[in-house]
């Protein structure tokens, strides 16, 4: 059974383009979603996947309308193929059942994680570069270097309330104990 699913992002886009491709090309069942490609839950493309069966091919009409990404997309493929299903994409001429079409979408998997690894390549020498030049990552410290000798001294003086320390250095207590133990030593160093 050829099963079809077709989106559109806003109000304004009209799905008789894609049903019709879809009924075209022998869709017994066409489930649709009227809603941007960002949003992660579209119940018509669940129910579409949900209702295939071994031996059934969801038909799109084009491979933008299926996945939010080619990660999303490889995805999303190999779950149908998991069940069974074969997978088809009207205006990228992509068809699973035959050994041409799984040869080309093995191919985008091979460009998604080539992707995935320039990616993360490009990430740790960003990240490397910054540690060269003495940047590091991450949050603010709550408290600095020069703070703590302080925050030491004021925890070790039995008339200074832990609270009005928290208000002096504008951090909450359990940020505080982070730094210093109650009897004002040093826990770690934070850096």
């Amino acid at each position: 059974m050829h099963i079809g699913y077709a989106r559109v992002s806003t109000g304004e886009q009209n799905l008789d383009l894609q049903t019709d491709a879809l009924e075209e090309e022998g869709c017994q069942r066409v489930y649709t979603d009227e809603l941007s490609g960002a949003t992660a839950e579209r119940p018509g493309l669940q129910e579409a996947m949900d209702y295939a069966r071994e031996g059934d091919v969801l038909v799109v009409w084009r491979l933008d309308r299926f996945g939010r990404s080619l990660k999303d997309l490889i995805s999303k493929v190999e779950t149908l193929k998991e069940k069974g299903v074969q997978f088809k994409s009207l205006k990228e001429n992509l068809d699973t059942t035959s050994s041409a079409g799984r040869l080309q979408f093995h191919i985008f998997g091979a460009l998604a994680e080539f992707e995935r690894d320039l990616n993360r390549e490009r990430t740790m020498a960003g990240l490397r570069a910054a540690r060269a030049r003495g940047r590091t990552g991450g949050r603010p410290r709550a408290l600095s270097e020069d703070d703590l000798p302080e925050v030491q001294a004021l925890m070790r003086d039995p008339d200074v309330p832990v609270r009005r320390i928290c208000e002096r250095f504008e951090i909450s207590k359990a940020t505080l104990y982070r730094y210093v133990s109650p009897n004002g030593e040093r826990r770690y160093d934070k850096e």
